[in-house]
């Protein structure tokens, strides 16, 4: 059993505050993962920061969600995958690509499966890929760019995937219809 405090903003230590105060004001709650990343209240605005850097970044809401959750399903992570199953549904994401990221089923266009297949190969060949798996990447319409966005948003979910494995984050209550485990 997890023994990691999810924090509130009185709990919080002085640095963290604020950063709570601007999750609170953005989400409406604190998230768990925020709650217990404010424990180290430089991760917890590291995570926050390359979050906002990724959400900016050139991919659109599909791609940036075929990131994340590619690098969630492949890190079996409890809390993320439910997490972003609602923020693709907020972004407009069609349950369709959300389904298959989940379930890793095909994805309904050649493209977003050479996002998921470039994300997984960085993931899985710690960034050492094979030049045709680049020229791949790039056949499919990606840029140098989004190569490294890819990089950004594996950041942020080695982040986010590892604390909560660590922690036991309990899903948060706006996301546990989401619940999700690997097969």
């Amino acid at each position: 059993m997890s023994t990691f405090t999810l924090h509130d903003i009185n709990s919080a230590p002085t640095e963290a505050k604020p950063l709570l105060e601007g999750s609170l004001k953005a989400f409406g709650m604190i998230p768990g993962l925020h709650a217990v990343m404010a424990e180290a209240p430089g991760l917890l605005e590291a995570y926050q920061t390359l979050h906002r850097l990724f959400v900016n970044s050139t991919l659109n809401a599909d791609e940036k969600t075929v990131v994340w959750q590619t690098i969630n399903v492949e890190h079996a992570c409890h809390y993320c995958v439910p997490a972003h199953t609602g923020i693709a549904k907020s972004m407009k994401v069609s349950d369709e690509i959300s389904n298959a990221l989940r379930d890793e089923t095909p994805l309904p266009s050649a493209k977003l499966e050479a996002l998921r297949d470039f994300t997984l190969a960085v993931v899985r060949q710690r960034g050492a890929l094979e030049e045709k798996q680049v020229q791949d990447f790039y056949s499919a319409g990606f840029t140098q760019q989004n190569v490294l966005e890819v990089i950004l948003g594996l950041s942020q979910k080695i982040m986010s995937n590892y604390t909560n494995h660590l922690a036991q984050t309990p899903v948060d209550k706006a996301f546990k219809q989401f619940s999700w485990e690997k097969k």
